[in-house]
């Protein structure tokens, strides 16, 4: 119960910053000793994560849907997540089996993967064009599809889907606040929808003798996620995301160390 109750909030601590949560999940879960069948227990947990954006976004996202009927930035706003949302779909349906059985089992390649982020955030930190997109709400539909592309790029465990996400957004010319605040609402229909497929992929493998355990993991999770949202966006807004490139390289590098050595 313990472990679970660590795992839960290594999940919610890490969804939503650019660190992978992913990475650290399995990572954490490999140097634990901890297995669940067919990843149950990593696969559940994230959708405490995904109640977590809903609850903190809850009022903004029905403000968005009750005015889309007569208000054209609206219906342009869900038009644009769901454009960035479609090469998730594509790739994650075609590499699913790839991702879950060699991918999620190598923990070298995600440590490695922490490390390359890492410097990749850097970066991108310090060489990022000025901002032109300061509002979520305002990006063009072809650099939300650009950023949807990018997002592929964290099927990849410890490459980070926020992480990718908001690395594209800066490239391409959005503010850190919005950069963040897209990867939020893009993560919505991203995380539901593969937590439902992978859910179905794998239902002939679920445990469900650790109902305990996912339960406690579970609320973890959500706790963790909503604080971290809630702080998210104040704190990149004044200082960036070098802090979150320093803590992958790290992690990663530590990783690394731990498994060279056996």
């Amino acid at each position: 119960m313990l472990v679970a109750l660590l795992l839960g909030l290594i999940e919610g601590l890490t969804e939503f910053i650019p660190v992978s949560s992913t990475g650290h999940l399995l990572l954490a879960g490999h140097f634990l000793g901890f297995e669940s069948a067919g990843r149950t227990f990593e696969v559940v947990i994230q959708l405490g994560a995904v109640l977590a954006i809903l609850t903190v976004y809850a009022g903004k996202l029905w403000a968005v849907f009750r005015a889309a009927p007569h208000d054209p930035l609206a219906r342009r706003f869900i038009l644009s997540v769901l454009i960035a949302f479609l090469p998730a779909v594509v790739v994650g349906v075609l590499a699913h089996d790839l991702i879950k059985t060699v991918l999620f089992e190598t923990p070298k390649l995600i440590a490695w993967m922490l490390v390359l982020g890492g410097l990749v955030l850097l970066v991108i930190d310090r060489i990022a064009p000025p901002p032109v997109h300061e509002d979520a709400m305002r990006l063009p539909l072809g650099k939300a599809l650009a950023i949807g592309v990018i997002q592929c790029l964290a099927m990849i465990p410890g490459v980070s889907r926020s992480g990718a996400t908001i690395v594209g957004a800066r490239l391409l010319g959005a503010g850190r606040v919005a950069a963040a605040e897209f990867s939020f609402f893009l993560s919505m229909p991203t995380m539901a929808g593969a937590f439902a497929y992978d859910l179905y992929k794998s239902r002939h493998m679920l445990d469900a003798t650790a109902v305990n355990e996912i339960i406690v993991g579970f609320i973890a999770a959500f706790v963790a996620a909503v604080l971290v949202v809630r702080w998210l966006l104040g704190y990149v807004s004044r200082n960036g995301f070098a802090v979150f490139g320093w803590w992958r390289i790290i992690v990663g590098g530590l990783a690394l160390v731990a498994l060279s050595a056996g």
